[in-house]
């Protein structure tokens, strides 16, 4: 009997243990929206900006490093959460997205002139700012975190 119910206080707190760990992992992680009408609607109920981040998320090494050094980051995330609406419009070599989401990046692409990847657009009620065209080599990502937060809080007057 004893050893029974030493078993199961070590299953209940190992079940308990788990449960706020996965609280805690879910308040951290960020939303990044794919349907951009969806995240138009959201950005003017919320009045928070777009954050249209173009990327290439199975092939572009740079595009990884950013998300690595910058986007994972408890800072950013929680800068995002009450600053932007994150749209991710991604364009992988391997993957294959529905053609509706092809076609939709493959048009705001075009719109926004994206010619290197990762390109960030920050999109307020009016215009529509560019934030990071491409890497060139030796770019130091973590540099550029606290220049991309800036930046776009005061071009969109957050």
């Amino acid at each position: 009997m004893f050893t029974k119910t030493k078993k199961m206080k070590k299953l209940l707190t190992l079940l308990l243990l788990t449960i706020s760990l996965s609280g805690f992992t879910q308040q951290t992680e960020l939303t990044w929206h794919t349907n951009v009408d969806n995240a138009v609607n959201l950005s003017v109920e919320s009045g928070k900006p777009l954050f249209f981040f173009f990327t290439g998320s199975d092939w572009c090494g740079w595009c990884k490093k950013l998300q690595k050094d910058v986007f994972f980051k408890d800072e950013f995330k929680k800068w995002a959460k009450k600053s932007v609406i994150l749209v991710e419009l991604d364009f992988p070599r391997r993957t294959k997205l529905d053609e509706t989401t092809q076609k939709q990046n493959r048009k705001l692409a075009g719109m926004f002139g994206v010619r290197g990847y990762p390109t960030i657009k920050a999109i307020s009620r009016h215009t529509a700012h560019n934030i990071m065209s491409g890497c060139k080599k030796g770019l130091v990502i973590p540099k550029t975190k606290p220049k991309i937060i800036a930046e776009i809080n005061v071009i969109c007057s957050i």
